[in-house]
């Protein structure tokens, strides 16, 4: 931590030769806290200062050294740097004490932690373009710590140009810092705002930077003091610095120029979706008031409409209390008429209790009737669908059998076909046959008659060699005219011996084609008989499968009358059990649609089911078994009177 002591930075430079170490040994005693309090030999004690105030002017001074150090030795190097350059590495040591100053400890689960990684993620949220250092510092592997991730922020900045106007971003947001930093700290003050405006001028500098090779984790952050201490042959050098700061400046002017000039074609741009998104907005207000023009219209239309609904519901309310009153006056008249036929109901309800008891006897003889039929119908349907998996089982063999007979249909045509191909190859193999035999019968004559031709040949040979010899020379002469015949008809005889030995082969390939003939016949004659047979069953099946259909409608025409029979029996059942009569007291709601009943809503009960419904619940009228006059009905009893009407209807 940087203590008391305040560094000139302007007396550095022109301090004498002599003065090199002690003013170096100075530097270092007032930024490492040693310096006596900061005072200089030979001077007066100054007034006592807050070490935090100093700490800041230090830092500051410091900031100011490095960059103009930094951008100095770039202009002069040729404003490429690698990360190897060493003012470039104090630099981002002294950016990163700036960072640390005033920061607050942070317990976690293992240590305290103390980072400046923490300030610099919220650049992320403040400046959309630091998503990507953000990102990229996030994804490199040889990362471990969050001090090495903020170093590599650091440098990304830097190679983007951008540093000044993150950490501007990050200062203007003081409530966000405060949660990472002390109020004192120099990042919350005047001081981190000035080296925020010293980061412009390193906008300069062109930085190549490997971040990846790098090992940040563990890199030791020491100040060297020793580059910004000057000699006597650097006072020469003022004026080539003046001019180059002069240079500076009109880069920084020209780059300012540059970023006003894109804030201006931005704002003309916003202004133009501004302008678009105005006329829009218009048009919607005018949109909006037609709306509330129309709906005030509609609402003094609505306002109309109630005053009319509260006059006809007085109206009505009058009406309902002078019909309330009439019944009123008709039920004190009724009650003393009912009074009367309480006591003759009672009598009635004896006599009907000991008759209750009669028709409760007969009803279990019909409900043991009723359970015995209930078991007919179930065995009846058991049987239906057996008889049913029957028939679909018949159904596909019958399919089964017509595919079949349909491929020996067509089997029995291609074996006709290739019957009448065969016959044909048959009839032209005989007459090939007849050919061969009159060619050999021919060859054989031939044969014969050239025996004769060589025995009559030598029997003349051997005359003329005894009866002359003067005629030798013609007959050898004529001897080899015959030789030669002789071999002619040699070769004529193994050409015609080959070929016959050709026809003899062809013939018995023939036979055998022939034999294949006769099998594959026998084979048809087979499939014939075969399919004879299948025909015969198809019939038999098709006799059966009528049968069986028309047993099933016979039974269906049974079921149908047993059907009839069961309802005509729960009929007469519940003629005999008596339909429930709901009393008025014990119904308070509409059955059916469950609303409440009052003095409009009358109670009305269904002739058929006994309950107890509104007038619109129970509005049909239909003649019953108990009355042949058209009775009320609910609408149950009605839907379901009218289907069992409609299903018994032939």
């Amino acid at each position: 931590m940087l203590v008391a002591g305040v560094w000139d930075a302007e007396r550095a430079p022109g301090s004498p030769p002599g003065q090199t170490a002690a003013s170096g040994r100075l530097l270092g005693e007032v930024l490492s806290g040693r310096g006596g309090g900061g005072r200089l030999p030979g001077s007066s004690p100054p007034a006592v200062k807050d070490p935090t105030a100093v700490e800041r002017a230090n830092l500051l001074n410091m900031a100011k050294l490095s960059i103009k150090g930094l951008i100095e030795s770039a202009l002069s190097f040729g404003r490429t740097l690698d990360s190897d350059y060493p003012p470039l590495q104090q630099f981002f040591v002294v950016m990163e004490h700036c960072l640390k100053h005033g920061l607050k400890v942070r317990k976690s689960f293992l240590s305290y932690n103390k980072t400046i990684w923490g300030p610099l993620e919220l650049v992320e949220k403040l400046y959309p373009e630091a998503e990507e250092i953000a990102a990229s510092v996030r994804d490199l592997p040889g990362l471990k710590t969050p001090l090495g991730r903020a170093r590599a922020w650091l440098r990304l900045a830097l190679m983007q140009k951008k540093m000044a106007d993150y950490l501007r971003c990050l200062i203007i947001q003081r409530d966000l810092l405060s949660e990472f930093y002390e109020y004192h700290a120099l990042m919350m003050e005047e001081e981190g705002a000035v080296i925020v405006g010293l980061l412009v001028g390193l906008n300069v500098i062109d930085a190549n930077l490997c971040v990846k090779g790098e090992d940040l984790d563990s890199q030791v952050g020491v100040i060297d003091f020793s580059m910004y201490l000057k000699n006597e042959d650097d006072i020469g050098s003022k004026e080539r610095n003046v001019q180059i700061a002069a240079i500076l400046d009109q880069k920084n002017y020209v780059e300012e120029l540059n970023r006003q000039l894109n804030t201006v074609s931005s704002l003309h741009a916003r202004v133009d979706s501004l302008e678009k998104s105005n006329t829009k907005l218009i048009e919607e207000l005018a949109i909006a008031k037609n709306n509330i023009i129309k709906l005030q219209e509609e609402n003094h239309q609505l306002r109309s409409e109630n005053t009319l609904i509260l006059m006809k519901t007085q109206h009505h309310l009058e009406v309902t209390k002078v019909d309330v009153e009439a019944e009123l006056q008709t039920y004190r008249h009724s009650r003393q008429g009912l009074d009367e036929m309480y006591n003759e109901a009672r009598r009635q309800l004896r006599e009907e209790s000991q008759l209750r008891q009669d028709i409760e006897n007969e009803l279990m003889v019909q409900v043991s009737m009723k359970h015995e039929i209930e078991l007919a119908m179930k065995l009846l349907e058991k049987d239906i669908h057996e008889k049913q998996d029957t028939l679909i089982g018949l159904r596909q063999q019958l399919d089964e059998v017509k595919a079949i007979n349909i491929e020996m249909y067509q089997k029995l045509q291609v074996s006709d076909d290739a019957m009448k191909e065969k016959n044909e190859i048959v009839s032209r193999l005989e007459d090939k046959t007849n050919q061969i035999t009159a060619t050999m019968k021919q060859l054989e004559q031939r044969l014969q008659q050239a025996e004769k031709s060589q025995m009559e040949a030598e029997n003349e040979d051997k005359k003329f060699k005894q009866e002359c010899m003067s005629k030798s020379e013609n007959l050898q002469k004529e001897i080899s005219r015959k030789e030669k015949q002789l071999v002619q008809l040699e070769t004529d005889l193994k050409i015609e011996k080959e070929w016959r030995q050709t026809l003899e082969d062809d013939l018995q390939k023939e036979k055998e084609t022939l034999s294949h003939l006769r099998v594959e016949t026998q084979q048809i004659i087979c499939l014939k008989k075969e399919f004879l047979k299948l025909q015969d069953k198809n019939r038999q099946l098709k006799k059966i499968c009528h049968d069986q259909e028309e047993a099933l409608q016979e039974l269906a025409c049974k079921l149908s009358e047993s059907k009839l029979k069961i309802e005509d029996i729960k009929e007469a059942n519940k003629a005999l059990q008596g339909q429930v009569w709901l009393k008025d007291k014990e119904a308070t709601h509409c059955k059916l649609c469950e609303k409440e009943f009052s003095l409009s809503k009358r109670k009305h009960h269904c002739r058929n089911c006994g309950e107890i419904f509104c007038n619109a619940c129970s509005d049909n009228e239909l003649p019953l078994p108990s009355s042949p006059k058209p009775v009320r009905v609910c609408d149950s009893c009605h839907a379901f009177l009218i289907q069992r009407c409609s299903s018994n209807m032939p």
